[in-house]
């Protein structure tokens, strides 16, 4: 079975637009991944993390017991303009991790596993977790695996499927579909696949002229099963967590972002 919905599911929040924030923020008891496809961004964090990741690259960030950080386009994009293209997960953490240090992984596009199917209609980019025998780079919490493909028009891709785990699709570019139904999918649009032991994405013979291959992300990870109580960037189990949770930051526990990595209090600078 496949549904198709916004791109929110479950404990993870996709998100997928154009950043220009400027202010520091508060994060705590999650991690979250943010996979840059096109552009530069700038991250700093008060745990010390940071750097700029481009075009292709993977910043991966655990706030676990919490920290303050910036992100934000260089200066010179702001000004000059430019495409950024990109996609942020959420990913929540189980309970009996929520208070672990935090901690970022800079993943550079050169290390991830690179994979192909047999006839070569599709590239596969692990990043994060296992696919068939092949890791990605990247650390996670609970099992999740994060996979970047571009498939070629009217190409087919069927990946092998942990059972245990659920799956979704989020396409960042072109159309589709996906399941043995051929449910359609376009850019933006997030299936989520029924129980089963593998995922199936298929590239429509054509594609929108910008768009010369199918690009999505697959996603998927054991459900925790935890109660979940959320307020702005902080995840608890319980509201009597998220008042602490607010009085830590109100009272400057989560630590203070240095001048480092070219950032500043009012963002990036050259």
């Amino acid at each position: 079975m496949v549904r198709c919905a916004v791109p929110r599911v479950g404990n993870a929040f996709p998100v997928f637009s154009v950043w220009g924030g400027r202010k520091f923020n508060a994060q705590l008891n999650w991690a979250y991944t943010r996979r840059n496809i096109d552009g530069i961004f700038d991250h700093q964090d008060s745990n010390g993390g940071g750097g700029t990741i481009t075009n292709g690259d993977t910043q991966w960030m655990t706030a676990g017991s919490g920290l303050l950080h910036i992100e934000a386009p260089p200066e010179h994009l702001v000004v000059s303009g430019g495409l950024f293209h990109g996609l942020q997960l959420w990913v929540n953490l189980p309970a009996k991790d929520k208070m672990m240090a935090p901690r970022y992984q800079d993943i550079r596009g050169g290390s991830v596993q690179l994979l192909s199917t047999p006839d070569g209609g599709a590239l596969l980019r692990v990043i994060a977790g296992e696919l068939d025998g092949h890791a990605g780079p990247g650390i996670t919490h609970t099992p999740i695996t994060m996979v970047h493909a571009t498939i070629a028009p009217g190409a087919e891709l069927t990946l092998p499927w942990r059972e245990d785990f659920n799956g979704l699709a989020y396409v960042l570019a072109g159309r589709g579909s996906v399941g043995p139904d051929r449910r359609p999918v376009h850019t933006g649009q997030t299936a989520v696949f029924g129980a089963g032991s593998s995922l199936t994405v298929r590239a429509d013979e054509k594609q929108d002229s910008h768009t010369p291959d199918l690009e999505v992300v697959l996603l998927g990870g054991q459900p925790i099963r935890e109660p979940m109580a959320h307020y702005g960037p902080f995840v608890m189990n319980t509201k009597d967590e998220l008042m602490q949770a607010f009085e830590d930051f109100q009272k400057g526990r989560l630590g203070t972002v240095p001048a480092v990595h070219g950032m500043t209090a009012s963002g990036p600078q050259d």
